[in-house]
């Protein structure tokens, strides 16, 4: 019988995993373009009220918009961040502790 720890690691697992396959789908053929999970799904202390934070990068504001209502539409995300790469990199960049405190991780396509 599995135990609640591993029976929670499985679920994370398999929803990081069709998250992945998503995003994967969505960037295709899409120089740029990258998924960052955010929020309790990445940093792995969710509860089954936890929604999914996506940051959704791309080459210009128009395509980041264009992503983020993909990622959303495809049910991808519950709150997807639009990002241009210069918005990305200048967050990226700087001293926020709440960039910090996010604890990022890529999930970029391929």
């Amino acid at each position: 019988m599995a135990t609640l720890q591993q029976f929670r690691a499985e679920r994370r697992r398999e929803r990081l995993q069709a998250l992945q396959q998503g995003a994967d789908a969505l960037v295709a053929g899409r120089p740029g373009w990258e998924v960052w999970l955010f929020g309790s799904w990445a940093r792995g202390d969710w509860d089954s009220r936890s929604d999914v934070d996506l940051i959704a990068v791309a080459p210009t504001r128009e395509e980041a918009d264009t992503f983020a209502d993909g990622l959303l539409s495809a049910c991808l995300g519950d709150d997807v961040i639009a990002l241009d790469a210069a918005q990305w990199h200048d967050r990226r960049g700087s001293d926020d502790p709440h960039l910090d405190a996010i604890r990022l991780v890529p999930m970029e396509g391929r």
